[in-house]
């Protein structure tokens, strides 16, 4: 027989109490001056907030360091999604240390680009295969959808840039008349 836990709003607070100053120290911590790669994106939660449910945004800003192991950089907490938001982020990472990213791979948010160029004007904007996939597959009639689905699939998941370009080639082919699209996109 499995216990049952009840987390009250007093032990929830009691717990926040107990962690907020490491929670904070850890936000501010310093940074390496060099990251790769960075991965921003955002999670929306249910979170009660004076009393009230409602969905939270949940800011993230995932690296690969130079050792290539992934690192958490930073959480932040908002109402809503926006680039104005972002810039905030990044700035706030520039100001933890962090001089340069090579790559910051992002969701297709509009101004979001220029938010990071603002703080890292030499960084590559990428848009996440994620989010590219669900873009490309916004172009796609409903019946169509998992076949075209499968082949993105083959693009993505090519172990080489040689098989890369040569399932892209074959996507073209077979897709390119009716999603130019998306060809173009990738």
């Amino acid at each position: 027989m499995t216990k049952s836990f009840r987390y009250t709003p007093t032990l929830i607070s009691a717990v926040t109490d107990a962690v907020i100053e490491e929670v904070k120290s850890w936000q501010s911590r310093p940074l390496e001056s060099i990251y790769p790669i960075v991965y921003l994106d955002c999670i929306y939660v249910k979170a009660r907030d004076n009393g009230m449910v409602g969905a939270k945004v949940v800011y993230l800003a995932l690296s690969v360091n130079l050792s290539g192991k992934k690192e958490l950089l930073g959480i932040w907490i908002a109402q809503t999604e926006g680039a104005k938001f972002w810039l905030s982020v990044v700035t706030e990472l520039k100001n933890q240390g962090v001089q340069n990213i090579f790559v910051a791979c992002v969701d297709g948010l509009k101004g979001f680009p220029e938010a990071i160029e603002a703080a890292y004007s030499k960084t590559i904007i990428q848009l996440c295969i994620i989010h590219l996939v669900r873009y490309s597959l916004n172009f796609v009639s409903w019946k169509l959808l998992k076949l075209v689905a499968a082949d993105l699939r083959s693009i993505s998941t090519a172990a080489t840039v040689t098989e890369a370009e040569k399932q892209l080639l074959a996507f073209t082919e077979k897709w390119g008349k009716d999603y130019p699209a998306i060809v173009k996109s990738w």
